[in-house]
């Protein structure tokens, strides 16, 4: 299988948003070392189980201390910010790590509307625009596809210039968007713990609109999951509870932290029986390894993915790792 990584930067038990940043840092040197093709990190805003808010300075930090593993966003919330800057952004990291940027999109806040407020954001409405100015920077800049005469922004350079760019993914949620990613020619990650669907449908539609581009020649479809291996069953599913307490919680308008197990344990009893948390456990991967590895080669099959990333789940920085190892085998 090939497998990598999504982090996303969370708060283990009472500590620190500081110390999710660093747990990341280890995260990534373990999946390195443990042979995952990727290792991409999130954004996310105004979320106090979080860490991570400005994906473009870890994976500055990650270059430093990998040497292998390809990096990247998953992803840069693209209408918070300026087109150019994301450019001249990844520009600097591909020059940092050659051949190892990988540029993950998303159309989406990344947060509230009211904190997207204070971002400045332009809204979903404008990625279309930004995606073309971005794809327009990005190519000029490495050499590939300069702007022509007739643009009327190609006095503008995005800085710094250089032979490689970024490769670019767009993150969808839906059918139509990851058909929109294959009309770009770009590559396209389903997320499915964030559209509580199978990416089978998604990836037929990416792979049905995919044009041909600049970018790449041959589509290029992943799928994002949570899962979580550990020793025995009955530890991953009690490892497993606080994730699952704080997706119950969401549905409910409630987004809780439960900073350790028991806390976990007592609101999902709490909540047994629910609709709600039946359809989070239906949804639920982890178990024992060969459990875990079992049915992530059946989403492969089943979805026709190239590649599947697992989000690194656990409620500690020991038991994601081990998560990892596990699954890995």
């Amino acid at each position: 299988m090939n497998l990598s990584v999504l982090d996303l930067s969370p708060v283990s038990g009472l500590g620190a948003q500081a110390q999710a940043i660093r747990d990341t840092v280890e995260v990534a040197r373990a999946a390195e070392r443990l042979g995952y093709s990727r290792f991409w990190v999130s954004e996310h805003h105004n979320i106090a189980g979080l860490g991570s808010a400005a994906p473009e300075i870890l994976i500055a930090a990650l270059t430093q201390a990998t040497s292998t593993i390809r990096l990247g966003s998953g992803g840069v919330m693209l209408v918070n910010y300026s087109p150019l800057k994301v450019a001249e952004t990844f520009m600097e990291l591909e020059a940092l790590a050659p051949g190892r940027i990988d540029l993950g999109l998303g159309r989406a806040l990344g947060t509230d509307p009211r904190t997207g407020s204070a971002l400045r954001t332009a809204g979903s409405e404008a990625f279309p625009q930004y995606f073309a100015l971005l794809c327009a920077w990005l190519l000029d800049a490495s050499g590939t596809e300069p702007m022509g005469d007739g643009h009327p922004l190609r006095d503008i350079k995005a800085n710094p210039s250089g032979p490689s760019h970024p490769d670019v993914f767009l993150l969808c949620t839906s059918a139509d968007s990851a058909a929109f990613a294959g009309r770009c020619g770009v590559g396209m990650v389903f997320a499915e713990f964030i559209a509580r669907a199978d990416a089978d449908a998604a990836v037929a539609a990416y792979r049905a609109a995919f044009e041909p581009s600049v970018f790449r020649d041959k589509p290029w479809a992943g799928a994002a999951l949570t899962a979580l291996a550990a020793d025995t069953a009955e530890e991953a599913r009690r490892l497993d509870g606080p994730r699952r307490a704080l997706s119950l919680s969401t549905q409910f308008g409630d987004r809780r932290r439960f900073s350790d197990l028991d806390a976990a344990e007592a609101y999902l009893a709490e909540h047994k029986g629910s609709p709600a948390l039946a359809a989070i456990e239906a949804r639920s991967l982890y178990g024992e390894a060969a459990f875990v590895r079992e049915k992530l080669t059946d989403k492969f099959a089943t979805t026709g993915a190239d590649e599947l990333f697992v989000m690194a789940s656990g409620p500690t920085l020991d038991t994601r790792i081990r998560s990892l190892e596990l699954i890995k085998g």
